[in-house]
């Protein structure tokens, strides 16, 4: 999933996986005339992602969609994920099609999209919601922008001409595809009741820029153009911008540069170790008291939900591999003395119900992993598990939540879930009670997560001698995890959103303004930080500096020593904060680097800083604008204050 992806802040690699999804997009799409029974849902070349909306709350169950709640993370992966897709323009041409969603204040809640109208004061919209989709327009050149679902300022967002027309077309210059989200013109009458009928919902998303409808308001197209609301001159102009887009990727004539990418490419090799270096990256070391990594000799138990699942690691909106590694089998196949015990199902109650088809090279069958709930099934006896475990000394607990709890939109009827989203960060407290019984009786846990959002571990950090966040990671997710846990590879990972300790800590879930928010807001003492992982070996970073080159360009400069045994990569991060600025943010993300380190070896980081660096909301423009003063630089390996060097200056 993306935000596990975003955990790499590697955008170089994530450039790389995306070309690799749009060659395999292409050649699906090559092989479509000769398997036209083959012609299935996905098999396309416009793909609605990056998903850049900012996660904002961790208990908003699309969030894993998203690259985290940094709005200048998320625009640096957005547009990675975009050049990976559309690949270079040759003659014009693209690959495939990316889309920047959901423009552009969408993050949750689930349950009420429908018909909740999200308000930001102008300060949070230009600051935190947009500068993502203004980079992926201006910088990217994303072909396509969707709209969402809930209105904005009193607007559904795709009627609403200031965002549509004002900000994106004129200010912004976008030229491509404006496209709704599934059935969001229908919202404009049944939803948020804006409008009377269909006729008039669809004038008014046209009347607005929609090029292109995902849904059946079309066929109010012409009522409205019978009842003189709608122009044919505007629906060709529509029709027109389509057709030119279809030429671009070749679909009118097979002239595409990409019409003769060999079909080995398909599931290969190649392919299968990208995404083992992706997940491998993307795994996060929040605690350890010394016991990881393992030892080899070492007997374990493997137990909780998400030990021997498979479906868990494909996250949402999947495709679907060939195979996929549990945390079991990776841990299995490391040769080591392993014992399996399922322990607790997710919650109180639950049960996992998985429709698990036949999935070939060009055919998927049914695919569904399912939660049933039953309130009269929650009794259990944690003391019989616990001796499951006799004559072995340590549990790796793989638990956590799943994609049928969290995502979009959901029916779901788990206590602690609503829609899709989550009602508490907390864990369902049947795990809470096991990890605490195995902690009682003296065993040494490692608690494995795997979520698609921020989760508050502040009990199974108590309670566990090392935590490891392991997301939803893909098919080589069981791979990943276990060579991090027993040291085949360093953790280099690094939260994309804060962790906080319970809670108590968030501010009101349906409120847009980022007051109390994310590490940029947020006041109090989290308890992982944005940008934190934790790694097998030292790193030391000298004092940093900014330097001037003669064109007047400026790069912050600073080395980077492994004080360590262990060859290493981590993250140098680099935050801004504006003097004498009461109305925040506290500090914000302006660049980063990764590196490799060897051991004992140093390396010089540097990241380039331009006037984007000291970009500022100005309340006299209403913009974001580059705002000459003194300046905090503060750098290090993740955002928490204590970790973090400063240097002053003056812009």
């Amino acid at each position: 999933m993306p935000i596990s992806m975003a955990a790499s802040f590697d955008t170089e690699l994530l450039e790389e996986v995306f070309t690799v999804v749009s060659d395999e997009a292409r050649i699906k799409w090559n092989q479509v005339p000769s398997n036209p029974e083959d012609n299935m849902q996905y098999q396309c070349l416009t793909y609605w992602t990056p998903n850049i909306n900012i996660f904002r709350d961790p208990r908003w169950g699309r969030g894993m969609e998203t690259y985290g709640e940094d709005p200048y993370l998320t625009a640096q992966l957005g547009m990675a994920v975009v050049r990976g897709l559309q690949g270079p323009r040759e003659d014009g041409m693209v690959k495939t099609m990316a889309c920047a969603k959901h423009y552009a204040l969408h993050s949750g809640p689930e349950w009420a999209r429908h018909s909740f109208d999200a308000v930001a004061s102008e300060k949070d919209l230009w600051e935190t919601y947009l500068p993502a989709f203004k980079d992926l327009v201006q910088k990217s050149d994303v072909d396509q922008v969707m709209f969402a679902y809930n209105s904005m300022y009193g607007e559904p967002a795709g009627a609403n001409k200031r965002f549509m027309l004002d900000i994106l077309e004129k200010e912004w210059g976008f030229d491509g595809i404006v496209v709704s989200d599934c059935w969001a013109v229908e919202d404009f009458y049944n939803g948020h009741k804006w409008v009377k009928n269909r006729a008039e919902a669809a004038a008014a998303a046209m009347h607005a820029g929609m090029d292109l409808e995902c849904g059946d308001a079309l066929w109010g197209i012409p009522e409205a153009i019978s009842q003189g609301i709608l122009k044919e001159e505007e629906l060709n102009e529509s029709l027109v911008k389509l057709f030119e887009f279809r030429y671009r990727m070749g679909e009118m004539d097979d002239m595409s540069p990409w019409d003769n990418l060999p079909a080995e490419r398909l599931c290969s090799k190649e392919h299968a170790d990208l995404a083992l270096k992706m997940a491998r990256e993307s795994v996060v070391l929040l605690e350890n008291e010394g016991i990881l990594p393992l030892r080899k000799s070492e007997k374990v138990v493997v137990m909780g939900p998400n030990a021997a699942e498979l479906m868990v690691h494909w996250g949402n909106y999947n495709g679907y591999p060939l195979h996929t590694v549990s945390v079991l089998d990776g841990i299995k196949a490391k040769g080591v003395d392993v014992k399996y015990v399922p322990g607790v199902p997710y919650a109180a109650g639950s049960k996992v119900t998985s429709a698990l088809g036949e999935v070939t090279s060009h055919i998927v069958g049914e695919v569904a992993m399912r939660i049933e709930y039953n309130p009269e099934n929650t009794a259990f006896d944690y003391d019989a598990f616990v001796k499951e475990t006799e004559g072995y000394e340590t549990v790796i607990f793989a638990g956590g939540i799943a994609p049928c709890l969290e995502g979009e939109d959901m029916p779901v009827r788990v206590p602690g879930f609503r829609g899709g989203d989550r009602e508490t960060i907390q864990l369902p407290q049947v795990q809470k009670n096991l990890v605490k019984a195995l902690k009682e009786a003296g065993k040494k846990v490692i608690f494995v997560n795997l979520s698609g959002s921020a989760v508050a571990l502040t009990d199974e950090a108590a309670n566990s001698e090392a935590v490891v966040q392991g997301w939803y990671l893909g098919q080589e997710a069981g791979t990943a995890i276990a060579d991090v846990l027993y040291g085949d590879i360093n953790p280099s990972g690094k939260l994309p959103l804060t962790f906080y300790k319970d809670d108590s800590q968030l501010a009101p879930y349906e409120s847009y303004d980022m007051k109390g928010r994310t590490y940029r807001y947020f006041e109090g003492e989290p308890l992982y930080p944005f940008g934190h992982g934790l790694s097998y070996t030292e790193f030391k970073i000298s004092k940093g500096k900014v330097v001037k080159a003669a064109d007047g360009s400026m790069e912050f400069v600073a080395s980077v020593k492994n004080t360590g045994k262990r060859d290493g990569a981590t993250v140098i991060q680099l935050y801004v904060s504006k003097e004498g600025d009461t109305e925040g943010p506290v500090k914000t993300l302006r660049g980063y680097k990764r590196v490799e380190v060897k051991a004992g070896k140093a390396v010089e980081v540097r990241i380039p800083m331009d006037e984007e660096t000291f970009l500022w909301w100005n309340p006299e423009t209403g913009r974001m604008n580059p705002m000459h003063g003194s300046y905090m630089l503060h750098y290090g390996d993740t955002s928490a204050d204590a970790g973090l060097k400063t240097v002053k200056f003056v812009y």
